[in-house]
């Protein structure tokens, strides 16, 4: 019969037959199993040397005398303050009565000894064993194998499960057999995933292993068997997120020479160490960041089993909106929120993987997919930061609590260095995947640089279109269009921002202190900035030398920080020199105190370094394309 379901897989998916057939060993299934019965037992003896038994303190959770005598000694202490302050009080009273005060001093003393005999019974004396809630106790030690199993259960897999699917490549890589299955007539997406099934597969089986105790006490913690069907679905989508990225890294990090599975499960764990603290001290997540929390599946563990993190609130999950829609409101709208933060996430990462998987040497996405993607980062970016609730309290010069009101301009005011931090890293990283490299730029210009002669439009020749969506064409025409699809959403927030001002708040102080015009010119210095770094970099990589990737990112690491850190150097301050910073890197500190014309004049000023830096490199084109033709023409 295993034979026949191994032969069924072979015929279904050959490559996750390769894998199991050489992981799935005697030794290796009895290791694992082993491992796995050990980890339980370990879990569950150590929390059964907690069983409350004879020696069992009365002050104990699970004495049901210690509620009773807590509330009494509460109550003592209530007491004990109320006649002590009536004993000050009386005693500066010069007519007061001796025998009223001995009265009250004799009631202190017997409220005093009545405390003394009470602690001395909560701490220093045993609880029967008939008061002790048995119950209660197996069913919390219940919740504590499970939340330890369950912990355990993402800890495992993900960085375990990365570690490995990284390692496997990376092995292959060096072995040659990957060249071997790039020309195997199976699909990229069945390969890849006969990996993700199969390269684990001792990982799952300690983990299944593990299932039944990990469901048996769930149900018996009277955990709702709807939260352990959520958990174990966000769990595996998580794993098909992380191993999906796994595998693309793996593709992609040749030059780390066996260090990769070490990084990536590292950077996995690290990741994973930050969310759980942030969902355990943390709660607060109605912010732009919320996506990246999401990836962690901490977050909905602390929401679904609450003993687990002892500070979590859930009614941080429960206020969660995207676009104003109330999705954190019920558990299906939390876990389908999970499902589709992950599903965006391994959508794009499968889109990778099937165009790097068969040829190496091209992009990760194409410009047009880049397009979309950008797209789709500013859809979730602006979604997780327009959350509607009471988030502005102005201070009350009438010393008066504040009254809080929810404000807009307040709201994404708040956001924007999220915003402006996430999409520089969004377009850094899109610079180094979609800028080509010189032998492609070479084969561009050789055959399709110059415009077609023809009836048709600009808009509608194949020159235009090839510099839009070609992969070999030059990234400039790609990068601009990103960039204005991640800067219009920022600038219609500065045009309506005074409309939106209902309350007549001090949130958008910037209008009068800057002015729309003037933030406005701002954002076109940076998008004339992020095009001469485009244009340095695609300089770079035309470049003769094997190392021009490290040329163009220690070229562009220079012209963005020297300039700033020698301003900085010479205590030259923004505020006294606003001009100087204006042609620097980071213009934005001298925006406030320089004048309109002056802004105007450095986007002036950098606009034709862009122009001068593009006619360099169309004539490094146009040379190149000529050297290849003529080397081509001489070598025939």
């Amino acid at each position: 019969m295993m034979q026949n379901l191994i032969d069924k897989i072979g015929e279904w998916n050959p490559q996750l037959f390769r894998e199991l057939k050489g992981r799935l060993k005697v030794f290796n299934i009895i290791i694992a199993v082993g491992l796995s019965l050990i980890a339980q037992l370990g879990i569950f003896l150590y929390q059964l040397g907690d069983y409350p038994g004879e020696k069992y303190p009365m002050s104990g959770t699970y004495c049901n005398l210690s509620t009773g005598y807590k509330q009494r000694l509460n109550s003592l202490y209530q007491l004990i303050e109320q006649v002590q302050q009536k004993i000050n009080r009386y005693s500066g009273q010069p007519n007061i009565e001796p025998a009223k005060i001995q009265a009250l001093n004799t009631q202190l003393t017997n409220l005093k000894d009545e405390q003394v005999n009470l602690n001395k019974l909560l701490y220093d004396k045993f609880c029967p064993t008939d008061q002790i809630n048995i119950q209660l106790w197996w069913q919390d030690h219940w919740e504590y194998i499970f939340l330890s199993l369950s912990v355990m259960f993402v800890f495992i897999l993900l960085v375990a499960g990365t570690y490995l699917l990284i390692n496997n490549l990376a092995q292959e890589e060096r072995r040659g057999t990957l060249n071997f299955l790039r020309l195997t007539p199976q699909s990229e997406v069945s390969i890849l995933t006969g990996k993700m099934l199969g390269v684990p597969i001792v990982i799952y089986l300690l983990v299944l292993t593990a299932l039944p105790l990990h469901l048996w006490a769930g149900i018996s913690a009277k955990i709702a068997l709807s939260h352990i069907l959520s958990f174990d679905i966000v769990l595996i989508a998580s794993c098909v997120f992380f191993y999906s990225y796994a595998l693309l890294f793996g593709l992609n990090s040749r030059w780390f020479s066996g260090f990769q599975p070490w990084l990536a499960s590292g950077v996995v764990l690290l990741f994973l160490f930050t969310t759980m603290n942030l969902a355990s001290y943390s709660p607060y997540i109605q912010n732009t960041a919320t996506w990246l929390r999401l990836l962690s599946p901490f977050d909905m563990m602390g929401y679904l089993f609450g003993n687990l993190f002892r500070h979590y609130d859930k009614t941080s999950l429960n206020e969660l909106q995207f676009f104003y829609l109330p999705i954190g409101k019920n558990l299906v709208g939390l876990v389908g929120l999970h499902l589709i933060n992950y599903g965006v996430g391994i959508y794009w990462a499968w889109q990778a993987l099937e165009r790097r998987f068969r040829n190496p040497n091209t992009a990760i996405i194409s410009k047009g997919q880049s397009y979309w993607f950008v797209a789709c980062c500013q859809l979730g970016f602006w979604g997780f930061t327009l959350q509607y609730y009471q988030n502005h309290c102005p201070y009350n010069y009438n010393s008066q609590p504040p009254s809080c009101y929810y404000d807009l301009n307040y709201q994404i005011g708040q956001n924007l260095p999220f915003l402006i931090m996430f999409n520089l890293a969004l377009l850094f990283s899109l610079l180094l995947i979609i800028t080509p490299q010189r032998q492609q730029v070479q084969d561009w210009s050789r055959y399709s640089y110059h415009p077609e002669a023809s009836n048709r439009s600009f808009w509608n020749s194949s020159w235009f279109k090839d510099v839009v969506w070609g992969e070999k064409s030059p990234a400039l025409i790609a990068m601009a269009i990103n960039l204005l699809i991640i800067v219009t959403p920022l600038i219609v927030w500065i045009i309506l921002a005074p409309v939106l001002n209902v309350k007549q708040s001090h949130t958008i102080n910037w209008v009068n202190d800057i002015g729309r015009m003037k933030a406005i010119l701002a954002v076109a210095v940076f998008i004339s900035m992020m095009m001469i770094y485009t244009t340095i970099a695609q300089m770079m990589l035309m470049m003769k030398t094997s190392r021009r990737s490290i040329w163009a990112i220690g070229t562009i690491g220079a012209v963005m920080f020297l300039p700033p850190a020698i301003l900085s150097f010479l205590s030259i301050s923004p505020l006294e020199y606003p001009a100087v910073w204006l042609f620097s890197t980071f213009p934005w500190v001298g925006l406030k105190d320089a004048a309109t014309i002056t802004v105007f004049m450095s986007l002036l000023f950098e606009v034709t370094v862009l122009a001068l830096l593009n006619f360099q490199l169309n004539k490094q084109i146009k040379l190149a394309g000529e050297s290849a033709t003529k080397a081509l023409l001489t070598a025939r």
